[in-house]
C-alpha cells in the first residue's frame, strides 16, 4: 500500500485502513472479518478493508485528530506548533504540558514547557478568514522562540473557512528560512483520533527528514510517546543505538530518521504510518514482527531486529539470558495471580499486547475494550497482525468490543465479565470502574509492561492495585451512577445503535 507524500493532506485511517470505532463479538471473529493474517478478505479494496461497523446515534465523549497533533508535533523540543483554531481547541495544552514535563524528567532531559500557540479564531475570522492572524502568529512564534521548525495544525474551523494554510506555510517558510509544516488534522475528517498521529508523521517525513541520508548502520528509530527509556538498554545488548521520536525529540533527531537502519515502536497504532513511509522512501526497514510484550512477542521482535541488523547471535544470547533471569519471579507471580480476572481497555494494538501479557501471568481475561480497530496496518504484512497473534498465542477473548471511550457503554461491558481490576490507558473511564468497586491500573508510562522486565512490572502492579481493592469496594457501596435503572439493567451496551439502525 503506497503512502502518498506528494500531497500535504494525509489520507484518513478510514480511507487507508478501513478503521472502525464500534464493534462487538469475539476476538477471533474480528480477526476473521479483518482478513489480515487469518481468513480471507472478500470485501477488501485496493486500500481499506471493509468491516461491518455498529453505528451509534451519538457520541458521549471522545477526542480528535487535532489533539493528537498537539501531543505529537507540540512535543518536539525545539519546534513550535501553531494551532490555527478557536482557543477552545487548545484546551489539551494544559494536560499535555504536564505530561511533557514529566516525560522529559523521566528521560533525564531538560524540563521545559510546550511551545504551543493558538491563533484564537473568533466569529469575525469565521466570516472574513483568519490568514492574517495565522501569519502574525507564526512570525511571533519565530521571534519569541527561535525554533528550528514550525508546525501549523489546522482545525474544524479552518476547514470550514477554507483558509489557504498550505500557501501561507510556503510563503512563511521562504521568509523565515526554516521548515513551516502544515498538518491537516480537522477533527471532522476522521472519526478516530489516531489519524492525528499520521498527520504529524506525514508532515515530518515530507519536510524535515534528510532527503539524501548518510546511513548509520547501528541507529534504530523508536517511535513512541512519553514512556521511560527501556529501549536503549534492550537494543544496546545488540550493539544498537536508539533515536526516540516523535515526542520529546529535537528537529535534528527527526531529521536523522532517514539515516537509521530500522524502525521499531511500542505500538503499531502509533507507528504504522511513519515506519512504512520511511521504508518506502528511504529504505529504513520497518521491523515486522509481533510487538515486544510477553515472552513470545519479545522473542520474535528481538529475533527480527537481529535478522535485519545482522546481529542474530547477539539477539539469541540476550533472549537466553533474559529467559533465565525472569523465570523464578515469573513463576512466583503466576502462583500469586491464580484465579484473578483482568480486563483491558486501551488502544487497539496495545490492548492485544496487554491481553497476551496478562494471560502469560496466569490472569484470566474474559473481555477487552479497544478504542478503535485497524483491520490492517500500512505495511499489510501479516507478521504485524497483532490481533491474530493475540488469538493464536494467548487464546480467545469472548467479549471483545470496539468503542471510542463511550462511558455509557462501559458499565454494561464490565458487567459482562466482572473483573477484579482493569488496565487502562486513557483514564477517563477509570472513575466509572472505581464506582463499581473495580480498581484500575492506569498505564501512564506506556513502556511499563514492555519486554521481559515488563512482564514482571505488570505482575507487581496487579498485586499492588489488588491490595487497595477494599477502598474501591467501599467507594462502590456509597457511590451512585448517573444513569437510569432501565439503562443499568440493559445487558447490551450497543442497544441504542441497533435500535437506531432498525428505524
Amino acid at each position: 500500500m503506497a503512502i502518498n507524500l506528494k500531497t500535504p493532506v494525509v489520507e484518513s485511517r478510514e480511507q487507508r485502513l478501513g478503521t472502525i470505532i464500534a464493534w462487538d463479538g469475539t476476538a477471533s471473529e474480528l480477526a476473521e472479518e479483518s482478513g489480515y493474517a487469518r481468513g480471507s478478505c472478500a470485501g477488501c479494496g485496493p486500500k481499506a478493508r471493509k468491516l461491518c461497523e455498529i453505528r451509534g446515534p451519538f457520541t458521549q465523549g471522545s477526542i480528535c485528530s487535532e489533539m493528537m497533533v498537539e501531543c505529537q508535533a507540540g512535543n518536539v523540543r525545539d519546534a513550535v506548533t501553531v494551532q490555527h483554531s478557536p482557543i477552545g481547541c487548545g484546551v489539551g495544552q494544559v494536560i499535555y504540558n504536564s505530561i511533557f514535563r514529566n516525560g522529559l524528567a523521566a528521560r533525564g532531559l531538560p524540563v521545559q514547557n510546550l511551545h504551543l500557540i493558538s491563533t484564537n479564531l473568533r466569529e469575525k475570522d469565521m466570516v472574513y478568514g483568519g490568514l492574517d492572524k495565522l501569519e502574525r502568529s507564526v512570525r511571533d512564534a519565530f521571534e519569541r522562540h527561535h525554533p528550528k521548525a514550525i508546525f501549523i495544525a489546522t482545525s474544524c474551523a479552518t476547514g470550514i473557512i477554507g483558509d489557504d494554510v498550505d500557501g501561507a506555510a510556503s510563503k512563511l517558510e521562504a521568509e523565515l528560512g526554516i521548515p513551516v509544516i502544515p498538518l491537516h488534522c480537522e477533527g471532522f475528517k476522521s472519526k478516530h483520533w489516531s489519524t492525528g498521529f499520521d498527520a504529524t508523521q506525514h508532515g515530518i517525513v515530507r519536510q524535515i527528514v534528510k532527503k539524501n541520508p548518510k546511513k548509520q548502520e547501528d541507529l534504530v528509530n523508536v517511535i513512541n510517546l512519553w514512556g521511560s527509556d527501556v529501549f536503549t538498554p534492550m537494543l544496546a545488548e545488540l550493539g544498537l543505538r536508539t533515536n526516540y521520536v516523535v515526542d520529546m525529540a529535537t528537529v535534528d533527531e527527526l531529521a536523522q530518521l532517514s539515516e537509521a537502519v530500522a524502525t521499531v515502536s511500542h505500538c503499531y497504532t502509533l507507528a504504522s504510518y511513519m515506519a512504512q513511509a520511511l521504508e518506502q522512501e528511504y529504505g529504513v526497514i520497518e521491523v515486522k514482527a509481533p510487538q515486544p510484550y510477553g515472552t513470545a512477542g519479545t522473542d520474535a521482535w528481538l529475533r527480527e531486529i537481529g535478522r535485519v541488523t545482522h546481529r542474530e547471535e547477539k539477539a539469541e544470547a540476550y533472549i537466553e539470558k533474559e529467559h533465565a533471569r525472569i523465570a523464578p519471579k515469573l513463576a512466583e507471580l503466576r502462583e500469586k495471580l491464580k484465579g484473578i480476572k483482568g480486563y483491558v481497555a486501551t488502544g487497539s494494538a496495545y490492548a492485544h499486547a496487554m491481553v497476551e501479557v496478562l494471560r502469560e501471568l496466569g490472569v484470566q481475561v474474559d473481555g477487552s475494550l479497544v478504542f478503535h480497530h485497524d483491520p490492517v496496518y500500512d505495511s499489510q504484512d501479516p507478521r504485524q497482525d497483532t490481533l491474530s497473534h493475540m488469538v493464536d498465542n494467548a487464546g480467545e477473548v469472548e467479549n471483545f468490543s470496539v468503542s471510542n471511550r463511550q462511558q455509557y457503554q462501559f458499565y454494561a461491558l464490565l458487567q459482562k465479565v466482572h473483573p477484579d481490576f482493569i488496565i487502562i490507558r486513557h483514564n477517563g473511564l477509570a472513575p466509572l470502574a472505581s464506582r463499581l468497586g473495580i480498581p484500575a491500573i492506569p498505564l501512564g508510562d506506556e513502556h511499563h509492561p514492555l519486554g521481559y522486565q515488563g512482564l514482571l512490572n505488570l505482575g507487581e502492579s496487579i498485586l499492588d492495585v489488588l491490595a487497595h481493592k477494599k477502598f474501591h469496594q467501599d467507594l462502590a457501596a456509597h457511590a451512585r451512577l448517573p444513569y437510569r435503572k432501565e439503562w443499568l439493567a440493559e445487558p447490551d451496551p450497543y442497544i441504542l445503535a441497533r435500535e437506531s439502525a432498525n428505524h
